[in-house]
């Protein structure tokens, strides 16, 4: 998340029944919701696609061609 400069909240499945079983929204701090998405791993949106030392939510796919395709200009 800290290569995609991205917050917990920004990568929560907030339709998960677990989530909403554990009552989590984009509120939650950033903390209990890292704790928990390593707890129930449903909880975290995929794929997160990392190349070198940038990485990027790839929801939609092309973010990940993009980095993916910069990467491979430099």
């Amino acid at each position: 998340m800290k290569k995609a400069e991205l917050q917990a909240a920004d990568v929560l499945r907030t339709r998960e029944r677990i989530g909403k079983e554990l009552g989590l929204s984009k509120d939650t701090p950033n903390d209990e919701l890292i704790k928990l998405m390593i707890e129930h791993p449903g909880l975290l949106q995929r794929p997160i696609v990392e190349v070198g030392d940038k990485a990027v939510l790839a929801r939609p796919i092309e973010k990940a061609i993009e980095l993916i395709e910069a990467e491979t200009r430099v």
